[in-house]
């Protein structure tokens, strides 16, 4: 293989082992920096040739065909690195495994141009402005606490970002929700952007697919401690979802609706509840195949203070009631 990094061009031979596969299928093998989805993109729009003719991404090939790539990177943005201090769980030369605190929003964007968890990451590690997202693979809402994973190399972010679209990539939530549940179940309604309200998202029964499944991990009188697991992982997912099954999460000013005080409710509770201004929502555990070593690895961390408080509190009030 050849390349010329000024002009991005670069040519190979396909090996005889890649014989009847896709050619899509064998470039994204044969350049693992590269996702399937960009090399498509580029087979698409002619920047990709086989002995120097446009062809179709699904074509098979034989094994000696020549391939000339000629096509321009979308350039990054050259985001700010910013001193942000860091919680991190796990890293190596593959990834990194952040506990993010409330109130960090992940990404810049619009309101947020700066002291985001990705300007706090190209302080930690330079190298990371030239992976998308600065090697970010998913978000957390700016006011969810818990663990995100983020790769350090093209390789690492092609092979987690896969695990994440085939759904292998576990990703375990708690939230503290109003009403008292009995049992577990699942959450199985597509989620788009609100039809009115365009900074949110609702149920749309023409929207994408998404699947929560939650069940009970302790009951209080007039709430319930969930864990919950992401099978898909939409923009507020979880967030919709409960409210759209009527077990809206505490705290949450966006979906939650009015404020739910119950009778009989301890003054303790009746305060807590009024003063907590986020929702109670925390990614407590992920798990991953390592990109590299291809171990199955998992890490859980405790609730944050704020939500250990209020179910003290949940279970003060409980047990009050019950005497």
């Amino acid at each position: 293989m050849t390349i010329d990094s000024k002009k991005n061009h670069r040519s190979l031979i396909i090996p005889d082992i890649h014989a009847c596969e896709r050619l899509d299928v064998a470039l994204a093998k044969l350049m693992p920096e590269y996702s399937r989805t960009q090399i498509k993109e580029w087979i698409e729009t002619g920047c990709i040739l086989l002995n120097d003719k446009p062809i179709k991404g699904k074509i098979k090939v034989r094994g000696g065909e020549t391939v000339s790539v000629n096509a321009v990177l979308k350039v990054q943005p050259q985001w700010e690195a910013q001193p942000i201090p860091l919680k991190i769980e796990y890293e190596d030369d593959a990834l990194i495994i952040i506990n993010k605190p409330a109130g960090l929003v992940v990404h810049p964007g619009a309101g947020n141009a700066s002291r985001t968890l990705l300007n706090a990451l190209l302080h930690h590690a330079p190298s990371l402005q030239s992976l998308p997202r600065a090697g970010i693979i998913h978000r957390l809402d700016k006011d969810t606490s818990g663990l995100l994973v983020v790769a350090k190399t093209p390789a690492a972010f092609k092979d987690i970002t896969l695990q994440l679209k085939k759904r292998s990539l576990l990703r375990e939530y708690q939230a503290i929700v109003y009403g008292a549940m009995i049992s577990g179940g699942c959450v199985d309604a597509p989620l788009d952007r609100h039809p009115l309200k365009r900074k949110q998202r609702a149920v749309v029964y023409t929207g994408k697919p998404a699947l929560t499944h939650y069940r009970v991990a302790e009951k209080f009188r007039a709430h319930t401690r969930l864990k919950l697991r992401l099978e898909t992982g939409r923009t507020h997912q979880i967030r919709v979802h409960m409210t759209h099954i009527r077990h809206p999460i505490v705290g949450d000013a966006i979906y939650g609706g009015r404020l739910l005080l119950s009778k009989g409710m301890t003054a303790e509770l009746r305060e807590a509840l009024k003063t907590f201004k986020r929702q109670a929502l925390h990614a407590f555990a992920l798990g991953l195949t390592h990109p590299e070593t291809h171990e199955l690895m998992r890490w859980e961390i405790d609730l944050p203070d704020d939500m250990k408080e209020l179910i003290t509190i949940l279970r003060e009030d409980s047990a009050r009631n019950q005497k």
